[in-house]
């Protein structure tokens, strides 16, 4: 058996990643992922570009309890973000300890990972005490 060759028409070189999804809701697009990977290692073989199809995975137990919470957590605490990067009243204060703590050891690199850091923070000081 012999697998099929593709050759490429001028001006591509390599592809890599997805081709297509599957969308959520199931408009508009196919049941299947359709993967293409490029490797660049040096080897014997010159056609390193692969594609793949993956089917949407389908889970299989229920969602835990602990799965809702942390759903939530992360939901509250993007609203919060997103609230606070326009709150005028803060905004000043929250860049200016953001380039303060930046080149600090464990400092967040961006102003969004700093506001994302604060109210996570706060989040967990108001549930877990």
């Amino acid at each position: 058996m012999r697998m099929a060759k593709v050759v490429w028409s001028a001006g591509i070189d390599h592809v890599s990643g997805a081709l297509s999804k599957p969308s959520k809701n199931g408009q508009h697009s196919c049941e299947k992922m359709l993967l293409a990977t490029h490797r660049t290692a040096a080897t014997a073989n010159k056609d390193c570009n692969r594609l793949f199809l993956r089917e949407t995975p389908k889970r299989t137990t229920p969602v835990t309890a602990d799965e809702i919470l942390i759903r939530n957590r992360f939901a509250t605490i993007a609203r919060a973000v997103n609230a606070r990067r326009r709150d005028l009243t803060k905004i000043v204060a929250d860049i200016q300890n953001f380039r303060n703590q930046k080149e600090q050891p464990g400092g967040s690199k961006t102003l969004r990972q700093y506001l994302w850091n604060i109210c996570a923070q706060e989040y967990d000081q108001q549930h877990n005490g």
